[in-house]
C-alpha cells in the first residue's frame, strides 16, 4: 500500500492541472479538478495499485480484468473524452458507442490534465513532444467524436512543435472563438 505516494502524486497532478487551467481563466474547472480522486474508490485503489510512473488504473485493470477507480473516475470528470461517450442505434438495430463532442472547455482542461500527467508521470524525461506522442499512440482506437479529437490533437501538436507558450495561446484562441 503506498498511501503517501500515492496522495502526493495526484495532488501533485491536480497543482499543476490548477496552474494551468488558471492560466486558461478556467478558474472553476482548475479548482476542481479530479477532487474525485480524493473520493475512498478511487484512492485506496489507486494507493493500492501505485506504480510512480503510470496510472495505477491500468496495474488495477491487469490484477481484476477492470478499474473500479477508473468506472468512477471517468463519470464524474467532464475532462475526459469516456465521459462523453454514449450509445446509439443505427438503422439496423445494432448498438453503437459513440463519441460526441466536447464544450472547448473541457477540451482545453483535458489538454491541461495530458500535459500535467505525461510532466508528473516522466518526470525529468518530459518533453514537449511526450502528451503528442502519448495520444497519436492511441487516437485510431479510441471512441472519441471527430471534432474533438482534431481540436485535442491540434493542441498537443502545437506544444510539440511551438512549445508551450505557442500551446496555450492556441487554447486560450480556441476559448475565445467557442465562447
Amino acid at each position: 500500500m503506498h498511501a503517501i505516494a500515492h496522495f502526493r502524486t495526484i495532488t501533485a497532478h491536480r497543482a499543476l492541472v490548477r496552474r494551468y487551467c488558471f492560466r486558461l481563466g478556467l478558474v472553476w474547472q482548475g479548482l476542481t479538478h479530479d477532487l474525485s480522486k480524493y473520493a475512498p474508490v478511487e484512492f485506496w485503489r489507486g494507493a493500492k495499485y501505485y506504480q510512480g510512473d503510470r496510472s495505477p488504473n491500468d496495474a488495477e485493470r491487469r490484477d481484476t480484468g477492470l478499474s473500479l477507480a477508473w468506472l468512477h473516475h471517468k463519470g464524474r470528470n467532464r475532462h475526459h473524452f469516456e465521459y462523453w461517450v454514449d450509445y446509439r442505434r443505427n438503422e439496423a438495430g445494432e448498438l453503437l458507442f459513440d463519441g460526441n463532442p466536447m464544450p472547448m472547455r473541457y477540451v482545453a482542461e483535458m489538454f491541461c490534465d495530458r500535459l500535467a500527467a505525461s510532466r508528473i508521470y516522466l518526470g525529468e524525461r518530459y518533453t514537449d513532444e511526450a502528451p503528442y506522442r502519448y495520444f497519436v499512440a492511441s487516437r485510431d482506437r479510441i471512441p472519441m467524436h471527430e471534432q474533438t479529437k482534431r481540436e485535442i490533437e491540434e493542441m498537443l501538436r502545437v506544444l510539440k512543435d511551438e512549445g508551450e507558450a505557442a500551446a496555450f495561446a492556441r487554447v486560450r484562441k480556441r476559448l475565445r472563438e467557442k465562447a
